[in-house]
């Protein structure tokens, strides 16, 4: 378990690879590397491609720092590579990763331990362009792709059924839209650290979300304090029943007319975005960690048997 005691341990940080959020995982990873090189540690880039296997057993890192995004690299996959060739490795292990990464089986999970969810089926893909399957409005999106990639939102009173895009898959989750502020928690290790309210103007698309200007972070959100106190326990129990492992942050809407009511969990992310503007190392440096201190520490909490 744990790190070798070398002095300064090798550390590859993964990044890229084939999914719809290869970009964004290129910049984390980017600028994961640079902040563990000023940390001291010895660290090789490594877009993850077919070759991994190999490219691994040539570098023979003591650590791996998982900056993949979306399938592949958040659903268990990369993990279970990880888990056979025994080299430790940053953020949750192969199980918390696939549940965490489809989006229905982990509200089973939340709603077991009673976190309030938004109601949600998954359909056919062409039962929902033939008719409603849920009463306007509701959001059409992939079970397990994350980033707001091909997101649908269907207004009340709207003429039709949304027309999707071919590269949505062929079943889709339809879930009750959850009007309200947009909330969102860091859990690290075993405490979380602040609760963020992202406002944008308008939809929070996956533009708004990497795109500057699109959207912007006010934190600590200011919200009453017994809203803050329920996202932060919500969020750890998320992370804990899910059993992830390092960081993961957990997303919220919160229709502040229903007062503790109005608070739902739309869901939980074992790959969060780490660039320094990101959420998670925001909350980290307002709680007094630089962006190196908090990448230094996911490389100390790695493991194998996550």
């Amino acid at each position: 378990m744990g790190m070798s005691s070398r002095t300064n341990p090798k550390v590859a940080v993964l990044m890229g690879g084939p999914s719809a959020e290869r970009e964004v995982s290129l910049s984390s990873g980017r600028e994961c590397a640079a902040a563990l090189r000023g940390e001291g540690f010895e660290v090789v880039e490594l877009d993850a491609g077919p070759d991994l296997c190999a490219r691994l057993l040539d570098i023979k890192p003591d650590v791996v720092f998982n900056a993949l995004h979306g399938r592949w690299g958040e659903d268990g996959c990369v993990q279970g590579l990880l888990e056979w060739m025994r080299i430790p490795y940053t953020h949750s292990g192969v199980l918390a990763s696939a549940l965490a990464m489809d989006k229905q089986r982990s509200k089973e999970a939340f709603r077991v331990v009673g976190l309030p969810i938004a109601e949600s089926v998954i359909v056919p893909k062409v039962d929902v362009m033939a008719d409603h399957v849920m009463a306007a409005p509701y959001v059409v999106k992939p079970n397990n792709e994350g980033s707001s990639v091909g997101i649908y939102l269907v207004q009340e009173g709207a003429n039709g059924p949304p027309q999707l895009s071919d590269d949505m898959p062929e079943q889709v989750m339809v879930e009750q839209y959850i009007a309200g502020r947009e909330l969102t928690v860091t859990v690290m290790g075993d405490r979380a650290l602040t609760v963020t309210e992202i406002m944008t103007d308008g939809w929070y698309d996956y533009d708004a979300k990497y795109k500057p200007g699109g959207s912007w972070h006010v934190l600590p959100a200011e919200i009453p304090s017994e809203i803050s106190d329920l996202c932060l326990d919500y969020a750890l129990r998320a992370h804990n029943v899910l059993g992830c492992k390092g960081v993961s942050r957990t997303d919220f809407r919160w229709d502040d007319s229903k007062g503790a009511d109005g608070l739902i969990l739309l869901e939980a992310n074992t790959q969060p975005g780490m660039t320094p503007t990101s959420l998670v190392p925001e909350q980290g440096e307002y709680r007094g960690m630089t962006f190196g201190q908090l990448c230094a520490w996911m490389v100390e909490d790695a493991s194998c048997d996550r």
